[in-house]
């Protein structure tokens, strides 16, 4: 096994650790020189052995004894908590979230383990009388079988941990695989739940590209069903990889999450919540809002306040104190925010703030948060996803106009309105066509214990966490009882 003063770190499959047909290191995005570790890469072999694992683990597993199930999870959740700046230091070493945030993240990760350790105990169903005198009927749900779970780059613990935890609490075997550029965290779930009680099987983590470990996981026809979170195109090739064997299927993709400014909104309140949803986190979030829609009596007033509110941004070291944005994560991620930037240029927005690379004490990716004005909504900008620091605003007449630009989108995550009008609220959360809607808040920033999830080509499947995870983890039977 692996630990943390070697610096090669293993897979994990069926109760052991299992080292890695080749490693590749996982190098901090604040500073180039810093390598966090060897991270084991497995190859076609490994993950159909952890998939075997899960399988051989499963009747004993979803049939097993709740409070149990439930006291591991809670194990889980306590250690993570426990461990908060720890792994908090890591997530922000590996990812480049600052390490409030990522402390922040870690907390999340662990709440939500000690929340599905409740939910072992709180699963029901229904006992229905038949239309047939005589004869009862149960409705219950039982395991969905093995899962496999394919996660980000962006929440590194968070998103594994919501789709962990509920899979092992509803009784399912689980099959991780994290983004190959954040290993570090996953890992680390996984060596604090092989110390759990979880019996051998039951959890497996692969670690590698998604070319050779996602793609086996998702065409292995022992894998019941693939919870993803990812990109557009690779959501939509597991969709149809899936639905053609009949696997079930959940995706969370992308988003051009729009956040509305009306006239008679508190310019303070806007103008935070607009620099809080585009730029912190790196705007590294599936949530993040990159157009920020405005009507045109507020409009030059939120563009001055929202570039003076940028000033006092300060880019650099993740781990460094005072930092409020830390680096984007890898080159490829960086060249991409750059070719956005270039693009918006040569549309004719007009940039008002950012723009460039910001140089720090240490080599790393950083870039300048950045703001375009006088765009319009047909500009590559304002229609793809960026994933980076980087916003336009775009002027419309009245609310009418910016309902109908928020939704003109092939997306439907997340939201937002900022408005003192109780009128426009209640009309904007009915008729906003996104999963989640938020009103004076930004758009980006979810709770655990609620579902998550939107519409169009945002989401496919059911919802994650809270209460409605079940959904997906979980399949129906209908008894009949003469």
């Amino acid at each position: 096994m692996a630990n943390s003063e070697q610096k090669r770190f293993d897979n994990y499959i069926g109760g052991e650790w299992i080292a890695g047909a080749s490693y590749s290191n996982n190098v901090n995005p604040s500073d180039l020189a810093d390598v966090i570790g060897e991270y084991a890469q497995a190859d076609v072999a490994q993950v159909n052995q952890a998939i075997d694992a899960a399988r051989a683990a499963f009747p004993a597993w979803s049939t097993s004894g709740i409070q149990a199930r439930s006291d591991s999870l809670d194990k889980v959740g306590s250690e993570i908590l426990a461990r908060r700046e720890e792994l908090g230091t890591l997530l922000a070493r590996e990812e480049g979230k600052t390490l409030p945030e990522a402390i922040g993240e870690v907390t999340r990760a662990g709440n939500i383990f000690k929340f599905f350790a409740g939910e072992c105990l709180r699963q029901a169903g229904e006992v229905l009388a038949s239309v047939r005198p005589g004869v009862s009927v149960e409705v219950t749900r039982e395991p969905l079988g093995v899962v496999g779970l394919i996660t980000p780059w962006n929440f590194p613990i968070a998103i594994p941990a919501w789709k962990v935890a509920p899979a092992l609490a509803y009784g399912n075997c689980v099959v991780l695989k994290p983004a190959d550029l954040v290993p570090g965290c996953a890992w680390a779930i996984a060596e604090i739940i092989s110390r759990a009680g979880f019996p051998a099987g039951v959890f497996n983590l692969v670690m590698g590209a998604g070319r050779v470990v996602g793609e086996t996981i998702v065409n292995n026809n022992k894998v019941d069903g693939i919870s993803f979170t990812g990109s557009v195109g690779v959501g939509r090739n597991i969709a149809t990889q899936c639905v053609a064997r009949g696997a079930k299927v959940q995706l969370e993709m992308g988003g051009k999450n729009p956040q509305i400014i009306l006239d008679d909104a508190d310019l303070k309140v806007a103008v935070e919540l607009a620099v809080q949803s585009a730029f912190y986190s790196t705007g590294q979030r599936c949530t993040a809002s990159s157009r920020l829609i405005v009507t045109a009596g507020i409009h030059d007033k939120f563009v001055e306040a929202v570039a003076e509110r940028m000033k006092s941004i300060k880019v650099g070291h993740a781990l460094k104190a005072g930092t409020d944005i830390g680096p984007v994560v890898s080159q490829a991620q960086l060249d991409q925010d750059l070719r956005y930037i270039g693009i918006g240029q040569e549309e004719g927005a007009r940039l008002v703030a950012g723009g460039g690379l910001v140089t720090c004490d240490t080599e790393g990716y950083f870039l300048a948060p950045t703001l375009f004005a006088d765009s319009s909504a047909d500009m590559r900008i304002s229609r793809e996803e960026i994933f980076g620091p980087v916003a336009n605003v775009v002027k419309v007449a009245d609310y009418e106009a910016a309902l109908a630009m928020a939704n003109d989108t092939e997306f439907g995550l997340s939201a937002g309105i900022a408005t003192t009008s109780l009128k426009y609220a209640n009309h904007f959360k009915r008729h906003a066509q996104a999963g989640m809607v938020m009103v004076n808040l930004p758009t980006a920033g979810v709770d655990y214990h609620v579902p998550f999830g939107g519409r169009k080509g945002s989401s496919y499947g059911s919802r994650e966490q809270g209460r409605y995870a079940a959904e997906f983890y979980t399949t129906v039977k209908t008894t009949y009882i003469g």
